[in-house]
């Protein structure tokens, strides 16, 4: 009788390890699919930049700069006490200035003020003595902007959490397709072993040609 049991248990056992792996097969799946979808945006984004980041004379563009002049008050300039704030805020409602302010020095002489964003610069040098300043708009276009936005340079917080989001994504997406592939029981060797070969290919490439 118990060895009767035992053989009973057996198919069971064989039943609910097969109806387990066929849930995690379908979640898998699920989350591939729409992983892709979420990430579809994203990916692209990075792999179209990735080509003009690496081909920066083919898609170059040219910058675009601008001169201004004006004149401050002299209340914001004089004394110990600098109006940063006040003085940023003109600046960007005279000129129509983006980005965010990179940079504020203040010498005896004089005040610099540099805003700063994708593809995008504005320099001001501010007499102390006068309020007058000269302020330098450069523009660098839409490619310049797309690389700095894949870069993260200059593009303030958010952004930033927007790349570490994309980096999680394609993760998940990687992990989900070597987990379908786990589970394609024809296809698995080759699949593993196609894997194993295009990053050992990476891996000797680097080895001999990246200086």
């Amino acid at each position: 009788m118990v060895a009767e049991t035992k053989v009973a248990a057996e198919p069971k056992t064989q039943a609910r390890s097969g109806e387990w792996n066929r849930r995690i097969a379908v979640w898998g799946r699920w989350l591939h699919i729409y992983l892709s979808m979420v990430s579809f945006a994203i990916l692209l984004f990075f792999a179209v930049t990735g080509l003009t980041l690496n081909h920066p004379d083919m898609f170059g563009e040219h910058q675009q700069v601008t001169q201004y002049k004006g004149t401050v008050q002299k209340a914001w300039i004089s004394g110990t006490d600098v109006a940063k704030l006040e003085i940023a805020e003109y600046l960007r409602k005279t000129h129509g200035i983006k980005g965010s302010v990179a940079d504020f020095r203040v010498d005896d002489s004089q005040l610099s003020v540099s805003f700063k964003g994708p593809g995008y610069s504005a320099d001001s040098f501010i007499d102390r003595q006068t309020g007058s300043y000269d302020l330098t708009e450069t523009r660098l276009g839409l490619v310049a902007v797309l690389n700095d936005l894949h870069k993260g340079r200059d593009s303030g917080k958010i952004w930033s959490w927007v790349i570490d989001f994309s980096a999680v994504l394609m993760t998940l997406l990687s992990l989900t397709g070597m987990l379908l592939m786990w589970f394609l029981k024809r296809k698995r060797f080759s699949g593993f072993m196609t894997a194993l070969v295009g990053a050992a290919i990476c891996f000797v490439m680097y080895r001999v040609w990246v200086p």
